[in-house]
Parts: structure tokens; C-alpha cells; sequence
């Protein structure tokens, strides 16, 4: 009887931790997604001349912003 339990025990621990990984895998894709794009903005704004005297902090700064979407301006304004 008890290990009748036990086993029912260990079924539902393997199936929660299944479905919790289940439930990661967009999570890991999104981070993916975001790191890729925080690499390739950092990148983009390095190759620019105008924007190769601010500080890395700046840089990493604009970057979060334009891959969380919040840059609205078009264009840079570096003054």
C-alpha cells in the first residue's frame, strides 16, 4: 500500500516538473529574442561615430530602451 503511494507521489512530481518546463520554454525564447537584439543594438550603436564618446552605460542605456520598445523618437537626438 505505502508503495503503491509513494509511486503515485513520484508520478505527480514528474508530471508538475514536466509541465513547469513546459511553461519556460517561451519564457527562454523571449530572453533569447531580447538578448540577441540588446547584442546587435549595443553593436549598431558602437559602428556609429557620433555615439562613440559615450560612456558604455549610455550605450547599454539606449539600447535597453530601444529593444523594450520605448525609444519613440526617430531619430537620436545626442544634445
Amino acid at each position: 500500500m505505502s508503495a503503491s503511494i509513494q509511486k503515485a507521489f513520484f508520478g505527480l512530481i514528474a508530471f508538475a516538473l514536466s509541465c513547469i518546463a513546459i511553461e519556460l520554454v517561451p519564457i527562454s525564447m523571449q530572453a533569447a529574442y531580447w538578448n540577441r537584439c540588446f547584442d546587435s543594438t549595443v553593436g549598431w550603436i558602437n559602428e556609429k561615430p557620433d555615439l562613440k564618446t559615450w560612456s558604455e552605460k549610455a550605450k547599454e542605456s539606449l539600447a535597453v530602451g530601444v529593444c523594450n520598445g520605448a525609444v519613440y523618437e526617430p531619430k537620436l537626438k545626442t544634445q
